[in-house]
């Protein structure tokens, strides 16, 4: 009951408050990155969602599109603005998802939707990420975010689908106010974000 549909029906009524409630910061946030960013305060991107459907995620710009010599784009960590770095930090750059979250591309908690172009790279365990919607935060998030290997994050979202309840979501979405509070696993270790994943080596 709760998997199939009151999650989706609370997933839309939180959006919903969410965004009315925050309103405020997200105009002062919109104007701040506006002026980093030369008037490109959103990042949309595609991502694979439910059973692996793309769909175009809207976050804050937290990086500028510097590029170097040679026409290429500079390292994330040059790129990282510093109203960016801080909008990251305190994960406000995450608030524009509960748009994806009203349209139904994303939940307010399951795996995190990453790049198109991993999809081939997934072993069959580690694409059953899919069977559930894409979430702003979820148990692999509470459980190191940035900071843990790519291997334990998929096992942490394969675990969460095995075990999805309602008791569970409540869990995370208090764990997720903790770390956010602490701004803990925010990026890997010599990185701005996070190491590219690359397959199963």
């Amino acid at each position: 009951m709760y998997r199939f549909f009151l999650k989706r029906v609370i997933d839309f009524l939180i959006a919903c408050i969410g965004l009315v409630i925050l309103s405020p910061i997200l105009i002062v946030v919109i104007i701040c990155l506006y002026f980093a960013n030369h008037g490109k305060p959103f990042f949309f991107q595609e991502r694979p969602g439910l059973k692996g459907k793309i769909f175009k995620i809207v976050k804050f710009k937290t990086m500028n599109d510097k590029k170097d010599a040679d026409g290429q784009l500079l390292s994330d960590a040059e790129r990282l603005t510093t109203v960016g770095s801080f909008v990251r930090k305190t994960s406000l750059d995450e608030i524009p998802q509960l748009i994806n979250v009203l349209k139904g591309d994303m939940s307010l908690i399951g795996p995190r939707p990453l790049l198109v172009q991993y999809l081939p790279l997934y072993s069959r365990h580690q694409a059953r990420r899919h069977e559930v919607r894409p979430g702003i935060t979820g148990w692999a998030q509470v459980n190191g975010r940035n900071a843990i290997s790519w291997e334990k994050k998929f096992d942490y979202d394969v675990w969460y689908v095995d075990n999805l309840s309602f008791l569970q979501d409540i869990k995370i979405l208090f764990l997720t106010a903790k770390k956010v509070m602490i701004r803990e696993g925010i990026s890997q270790e010599g990185q701005a974000t996070m190491e590219a994943f690359k397959g199963n080596i």
